[in-house]
């Protein structure tokens, strides 16, 4: 399906991305980045405050941590202070190429099991779907992010994958 490979430009374009977000929404004020813009998190800081906990999420769960929602608080209002979110949304991007850097192809072939929202209901997906989703995830709510930050005035950067640095 998927290869380590794939992982390490997706990590590398994810990180590429959300520095160019963070980047367009530092011109914005603070009243700007939350406000209510009609999307599906209503604000650019709540979406990208999803972002950063739900990458936590399938991180963990990539890593094997059937039940990451017991240590990790997925919130849309945390960190509401956007020198704290730049410094934390920097650690997460670290995390996810370090974790891209290490993988190997063979790990790709498993299967997670986890427990959404410290419930007993188990799911089990292949690791290259849980992977692969991570990615995609990360690019639907960007997509919109980039909207809402074209509609405020700001320019973030293209999002070719072609032209990934």
């Amino acid at each position: 399906m998927i290869s380590s490979e794939y992982c390490r430009l997706m990590a590398r374009y994810n990180t590429w991305q959300n520095i160019s977000l963070v980047s367009a929404a530092d011109g914005l004020s603070n009243a700007d980045r939350w406000k209510d813009r009609g999307a599906f998190f209503q604000s650019i800081a709540a979406t990208l405050n999803h972002l950063y906990w739900a990458d936590a999420l399938m991180l963990q769960r990539i890593k094997g941590n059937e039940r990451p929602e017991e240590t990790i608080t997925h919130s849309l209002t945390s960190p509401s202070n956007w020198d704290d979110f730049k410094a934390l949304r920097s650690q997460r991007n670290d995390e996810i190429e370090e974790w891209a850097a290490r993988l190997a192809d063979t790990e790709l072939n498993g299967t997670l099991v986890w427990y959404p929202g410290g419930g007993s209901t188990r799911i089990e997906r292949s690791t290259a779907l849980c992977a692969a989703e991570l990615f995609n995830h990360e690019t639907h709510h960007r997509g919109q992010v980039h909207a809402m930050l074209t509609a405020a005035g700001a320019k973030p950067e293209p999002t070719d994958l072609s032209i990934v640095p």
